[in-house]
């Protein structure tokens, strides 16, 4: 028997880990659908036994939570309706939400005496300092996406 067609013993065998998947929801661009995302995503993260520590799931939670609030506030008008995605592989948990709204936004840069638009500075954060990355994409559809994607095991230092 070759050794070319066997796999090394530190790999995965093939095929997905119990955990790993993609979910997407929609919901109403209206203020209840901030906590409702939230305790979605936590709730699909616990059943799918994703191995996510308390801090990586405290931030994905923030991060859902600003994204769906950005969506609420800003988009509403032209996007009544939003998707959160949670995509889940073996070393990363990506969340997005989408929203028919053309308009991309960009991280300001907030003053000391500005009581708005930290969202998105506040996503960048918690995704830099999990070692993870963050983006605003246009929707074929003429919309956009906003997603932060985190490292499941720990940022290597």
């Amino acid at each position: 028997m070759s050794e070319h067609g066997s796999v090394p013993p530190d790999q995965p065998s093939g095929g997905p880990l119990p955990y790993e998947g993609v979910w997407r929801f929609t919901a109403q661009a209206i203020d209840a659908s901030v906590p409702q995302a939230r305790r979605a995503v936590r709730e699909l993260l616990a059943r799918q036994g994703v191995p996510a520590s308390d801090d990586l799931v405290h931030g994905l939670l923030v991060i859902v939570s600003e994204l769906v609030t950005n969506a609420v506030k800003h988009a509403a008008l032209l996007s009544p309706m939003l998707a959160v995605e949670v995509a889940v592989g073996a070393e990363w948990v990506r969340v997005s939400v989408e929203d028919e709204h053309p308009y991309r936004p960009t991280a300001l840069e907030a003053t000391s005496g500005q009581t708005g638009g930290r969202g998105l500075l506040l996503v960048r954060e918690i995704t830099g300092e999990a070692g993870g990355v963050c983006d605003v994409e246009h929707t074929a559809s003429g919309g956009k996406v906003i997603w932060a994607a985190l490292p499941l095991k720990p940022a290597s230092v």
